[in-house]
């Protein structure tokens, strides 16, 4: 992996100083808290950004990449906040897959439209990226682009992706680019899974790193700006206050706003950098359910499945014979058999090592089982190492053995880029 010379890293540094805390001065305490008892007060990027009046953005014609979720603790969402305050110049704003406002599907946005509350030009930046991009920001009048979307901390959710491809827009286009940061959901307390490989790039993964990859929004910009990049952008990157890398999504008091829709609940995310995988399959990944990524199934399944994946034993997670009809996707209409899972201590669960483990067991339980003809489970997990060692009878143990190095390897990187505890 390429890196950057001191001088190039330092104009991409995080801005955590210029951003004040604004916590109340307290006397010194007898004895120093520990992590576990110091008092915490969590606040957001945005929230640490508002509270400075701005500063960060004055003088700059402003452009925000946000969906649903760029939403404040009181459930308003920051283009509105924004644009209703005289001291920021928000001129534009640009929509990721399933748009701005949130009414496209999966594989759908928005498209170029005006926005009815306030006025402003949306963009639209879905499946779009280098120059064609660059040019978008440029027609906007932009002076810096601002990020604030929250991701789901799976490498192929797609909203690192547009912050990827935003970045290295603006890079062209020659704007300034802000990442304000939100929590990982499920922790930022380590990377898991297969990294991926370079020549399975798609919009689910452009650059090798690891399928659950704990870490936020913010300090994958760094790593991008750092590693990937074929030159680095003006970066800024407003960290949270308060969140500690061992937090659930719970823990910061924010509303959950669904980041697309079969991500209903904080539950979905923290099974989906596992059971996605199921996407590259003939099954149902439970998308057309209220409970997608938790419920999977397909017709010809029995209780067998999930007896054979409770008998190993998986730490954290029971599986409960279920049986269920999607509304749409895969099986619409159709009732079928399979399995829900029920994560009971999200601490001990591993959600990658539970997803192959379902792979495993569901191909040895059902013999309908297929991957899907495009192979799409080599772009979902990065290589053909997960498809290739499953047809080839390997345990779950011994797909997840397969990864080590290449994930030991990513770890190294990563541990560079992190903002946290």
């Amino acid at each position: 992996m390429r890196r950057l010379s001191r001088r190039s890293l330092l104009a991409a540094t995080t801005t955590a100083a210029a951003i004040s805390t604004g916590a109340p001065a307290t006397a010194a305490p007898a004895a120093p808290p520990t992590e576990e008892t110091a008092p915490r007060r969590f606040r957001t990027g945005f929230e640490r950004l508002a509270a400075t009046g701005y500063s960060l953005l004055e003088g700059e014609r402003v452009g925000v990449v946000t969906n649903p979720t760029g939403v404040t603790r009181d459930a308003r969402h920051i283009v509105d906040v924004m644009h209703a305050d005289d001291r920021v110049n928000l001129v534009a704003v640009f929509g990721p897959e399933h748009g701005f406002r949130g009414t496209a599907q999966a594989g759908g946005s928005e498209g170029r439209y005006d926005d009815p509350a306030t006025g402003l030009p949306v963009y639209d930046t879905y499946l779009k990226s280098g120059q064609p991009l660059a040019d978008i920001f440029t027609a906007s009048g932009v002076d810096t682009v601002v990020f604030d979307i929250q991701d789901a901390g799976a490498r192929f959710y797609t909203y690192i992706w547009t912050l990827y491809d935003c970045m290295d827009a603006a890079r062209i286009a020659g704007k300034r680019f802000v990442v304000l940061d939100r929590p990982n959901p499920v922790t930022g307390r380590g990377a898991y899974g297969p990294v991926l490989h370079k020549e399975f790039a798609t919009f689910v993964g452009r650059e090798p790193i690891s399928q659950a990859h704990g870490m936020t929004v913010a300090e994958l910009a760094r790593l991008f700006n750092g590693e990937f990049l074929t030159e680095p952008v003006p970066l800024d990157t407003v960290p949270m206050s308060g969140w500690r890398r061992s937090d659930f999504y719970d823990a910061s008091g924010l509303p959950w706003v669904p980041p697309s829709p079969n991500m209903p609940t904080p539950d979905t995310a923290l099974v989906y950098p596992g059971t996605c995988l199921f996407e590259g399959t003939n099954l149902s990944e439970g998308r057309g359910t209220t409970r997608p990524f938790e419920l999977l199934g397909a017709e010809g399944i029995d209780r067998r499945w999930a007896a054979e994946a409770g008998q190993l034993g998986l730490p954290g997670v029971h599986f409960r014979e279920a049986y269920f009809a999607p509304t749409f996707s895969k099986f619409q209409g159709r009732t079928v058999g399979g399995v829900q899972l029920h994560v009971h201590d999200r601490v001990a669960y591993d959600p990658v090592r539970t997803g192959i483990a379902l792979l495993v067991t569901a191909k040895q339980a059902w013999s309908g089982f297929a991957w899907r003809p495009d192979n799409w489970i080599d772009k979902l997990t990065g290589s053909t190492l997960v498809r290739t060692m499953i047809d080839a009878g390997a345990t779950a143990d011994e797909v997840v053995a397969g990864w080590q190095d290449e994930l030991a390897a990513f770890r190294r990187v990563r541990k560079e880029y992190l903002l946290y505890r």
